[in-house]
């Protein structure tokens, strides 16, 4: 008897999920595609591009909300078994409030490690895929930065051509080995600037240890310089938030290509932020499992679904601004960015174990 009810609540339960689960998939669809149609209306794409694009993005977006997907579908499962009385059957054949909540919150927890280890580095795949395509059809693409496995390299137009800079090196608002391109409007090759480092905490970039090699002359000209400034349109801040995205990075990528991502120019800071929050994400759906059967488990009472729904849409929205208002503090340094990542599932954890104790008495 025992095998058979734990089938039925597996069973149930991953259907509930599935069928959650479509349904934020299908509005995501439908409202990126309207987003992707008018990003490209006045580009030339095909009929089919606003399509992939939303293919590629969704997956990412729904691993996201993927902790509210958990919540939704346990408390439409929680709500259902309770309201046909299966609950109560349950209950009577020794399956206690407790080791329900226990068996859905494992389910949650080892689907939590699944994706992370099987499904997001696809996922990121797709995302990268996504920001490649997507940036053909970019208003700003004369504009372009980028890291790769040789360092940072950049595109800039200026007023009279343009600036190509590459760095082996990006770290602390400082780039190292850097080769500067000056070209004319012809795209004809100026000058070309060599720097051991440069500073680019504002628009005037520091660069230290100049060779300034004059190339449109009768002659090459070299100049050697100890310092030497240009301006240009990126700051570090400004190249920190055009990859804040770490969407295109997977799980298995952060933990085994951690330290060459950072040798390559990736913000430590973001970079520990991703990481962590990966790493949380199946005990986030643990105890967001656990929020919904306190929700609904307090009593074997039949009652209104709508309660359940504004009550969840509440809740929801607090943890949302508590995830939101935690990173902001380890971003700004008022707490360790760690602590910071983790201080949402310790707080509803701990507020999740008192109210498991108590219906568990129940």
């Amino acid at each position: 008897m025992h095998r058979i009810l734990l089938n039925y609540l597996l069973s149930n339960y991953l259907k509930s999920l599935v069928k959650v689960f479509l349904f934020f998939y299908s509005f995501g669809i439908i409202l990126n595609l309207f987003e992707e149609i008018e990003f490209l209306k006045n580009v030339e794409a095909s009929f089919f591009t606003p399509i992939l694009l939303t293919i590629l993005f969704i997956p990412g977006m729904i691993i996201n909300l993927l902790p509210f997907i958990i919540f939704v579908a346990s408390t439409k499962f929680l709500v259902d078994i309770r309201n046909n009385k299966d609950l109560l059957t349950m209950k009577i054949f020794g399956y206690s409030n407790f080791k329900i909540f226990l068996v859905l919150s494992l389910v949650s927890f080892l689907l939590g490690w699944i994706i992370l280890f099987f499904v997001n580095p696809l996922t990121s795949t797709m995302s990268k895929y996504y920001e490649k395509t997507k940036s053909k059809y970019s208003r700003d693409i004369d504009h372009l930065v980028t890291f790769n496995n040789n360092g940072l390299w950049i595109r800039e137009n200026l007023d009279e051509g343009s600036r190509i800079i590459t760095a082996s090196k990006y770290n602390n608002e400082n780039l190292y080995d850097v080769q500067i391109y000056n070209f004319g409007k012809n795209f004809k090759l100026k000058e070309k600037i060599f720097s051991k480092s440069v500073s680019i905490k504002t628009n005037d970039w520091q660069l230290n240890d100049v060779l300034i090699v004059k190339i449109n002359t009768i002659d090459k000209k070299t100049i050697e310089l100890q310092n030497h400034s240009i301006n240009s349109i990126y700051t570090h801040d400004k190249i920190m938030n055009l990859f804040k995205n770490f969407e295109t990075l997977s799980f298995i990528d952060l933990l085994i290509n951690f330290d060459d991502l950072i040798y390559q120019g990736y913000n430590k800071i973001f970079l520990k932020q991703s990481l962590h929050s990966m790493l949380s994400m199946p005990f986030f759906l643990f105890i967001m499992t656990s929020l919904s059967s306190i929700l609904v488990m307090h009593t074997l009472k039949k009652s209104n679904n709508m309660k359940f729904v504004f009550a969840g849409i509440i809740l929801c929205v607090i943890i949302y601004y508590l995830k939101d208002l935690s990173v902001a503090l380890g971003q700004t340094n008022r707490i360790p960015l760690t602590l910071a990542t983790w201080t949402p599932v310790i707080v509803i954890g701990l507020f999740s174990s008192i109210g498991i104790l108590q219906i568990n008495e129940k």
